[in-house]
């Protein structure tokens, strides 16, 4: 047995707890780093990387189907599934490595194994007892299913899903949201008939209900199904596929079940409870800081309650290294941490929905504007429909984006920065958005809500 004693001892690599240690590092602290997997967890090898691989694959297949409206002559030869894992494979290899390098230039202890917290400043990992002055629990996630629907077979769920060696002919997605969405909108691309079955009366259900609404008129039009509303009720396999029931009576046949009910923390048989860690089915509940109420134990991420996003996770990494390290850094309500789904359409969103927003200051003390994105010419070129929504106080700043449309995710930054450095549209308006680009439609709606829209009447 030996002992390694540390500044900071963070148990999970996923991107919440890389992002503490690099971070620590940075800051001349001696960080101990933990992991039973490998270097970067779920988002860098079953989560947001590989998922964002296929989406790109997917769009390349949409636009070598249409690409006759763009004037190139091209012939589509369907999907090769070899060549998209190779693909998929190669990019999350590249990051890995990368990763791998940097943790290793910043000097920090790499110590693979499965860590139990023991005391509030011990993890022991295997024979190797692990000490620091600080702990920072960052585990993850896991992919959930629902009571009495067991994963296995025909039933599957995120993580099984990308290793599919073809494209499913006929496919069930439990689940409207981020997850079931996106890999939907990836089978829809490579030739494959969707149903989703989502028990909210929205897809996306935690978006803007406009945009909601767009959205399901967008996967409508695309020919992807979906029943909303409706719970699931059961499923049997056969040599088939699988046969899915709702609530209703309703069934769903299908090649294979993709279970995506969302996320569960990963904290079970780690320790935390036995310690004294406060805990609330099975998340570790923390202050704004992330303190838990054992000085000294800090927690990130996933297993923290609120939004499950990767850069969620890396951002708390930063805030809890830099609040140990006594820089007294500045909370962000998740509210105001950008949400993108990679979906097509894509959907794009941070800060209050106009419900939201109306429910906190008073409908009356409150505007929104929905600029349509078929007023924009860059949108028009690629040929995207969509619309982005701001909602302003009356005379105060902006409260919330929401956008839906080809690459949309790429103007969440100014999105933002708008709302977190909580700006008045009249503040914005004055500076210049290049033409032509769809930035230009996040001005036009600022212009508009300044009270002098261009392009808009």
């Amino acid at each position: 047995m030996s002992e390694q004693n540390f500044d900071i001892v963070v148990l999970g690599a996923g991107s919440g707890g890389y992002a503490a240690a690099l971070r620590a590092s940075e800051l001349g602290l001696s960080v101990g780093l933990i992991e039973k997997g490998k270097l970067g967890g779920t988002c860098l090898h079953v989560g947001c990387i590989p998922t964002k691989a296929l989406l790109h694959s997917a769009e390349v297949a949409d636009v070598a189907r249409e690409s006759a409206k763009y004037g190139v002559t091209t012939t589509f030869g369907g999907i090769d599934i070899s060549a998209v894992t190779a693909y998929r494979e190669g990019i999350v290899a590249s990051k890995w490595k990368g990763l791998q390098g940097l943790i290793k230039a910043r000097g920090i202890t790499v110590i693979e194994g499965e860590g139990r917290l023991v005391s509030p400043t011990t993890v022991q990992v295997g024979d190797d007892t692990i000490v620091g002055k600080n702990v920072v629990l960052a585990t993850g996630s896991y992919s959930r299913s629902l009571p009495g629907l067991e994963i296995g077979g025909r039933v599957i769920t995120s993580e099984q899903a990308l290793q599919l060696d073809f494209v499913p002919q006929k496919v069930a997605v439990l689940g409207g949201g981020v997850i079931g969405v996106e890999f939907s909108s990836v089978w829809k691309s490579w030739g494959a008939d969707v149903t989703i079955i989502e028990a909210l009366p929205h897809l996306v259900p935690n978006e803007d209900e406009s945009v909601s609404k767009q959205f399901e008129r967008a996967f409508r039009k695309r020919g992807i199904n979906f029943t909303t509303g409706v719970r699931f009720q059961s499923v049997v396999q056969n040599e088939n596929g699988v046969v899915v029931t709702l609530e209703n009576g309703a069934t769903v046949e299908a090649e294979l079940l993709l279970v995506a009910v969302g996320r569960g923390p990963s904290t079970a048989g780690l320790g935390f409870e036995e310690v004294g860690v406060t805990m609330d089915r099975g998340y570790v509940l923390t202050d704004e800081r992330l303190r838990t109420n054992i000085p000294g134990v800090f927690a990130v991420g996933d297993i923290v309650p609120g939004l499950q996003l990767a850069h969620r996770g890396f951002q708390q990494g930063i805030f809890v290294a830099e609040e140990i390290a006594g820089l007294n850094p500045v909370v962000i309500e998740d509210v105001n941490i950008p949400k993108v789904t990679y979906s097509d359409p894509e959907v794009a969103s941070v800060g209050l929905s106009e419900a939201k927003a109306a429910e906190k200051y008073g409908a009356d003390k409150i505007t929104a504007y929905d600029y349509n994105l078929a007023g924009n010419g860059k949108s028009h070129i690629i040929g995207t429909s969509g619309s982005i929504k701001v909602v302003r106080v009356n005379d105060g700043p902006v409260v919330g984006v929401h956008m839906i449309g080809a690459r949309v995710g790429e103007l969440i930054g100014e999105a933002q920065l708008a709302v977190n450095w909580e700006a008045y549209p009249e503040d914005i308006a004055p500076l210049v958005h290049a033409h032509p680009t769809q930035n230009e439609a996040l001005g036009e709606a600022f212009l508009a809500l300044a009270g002098k829209p261009l392009h808009a009447i």
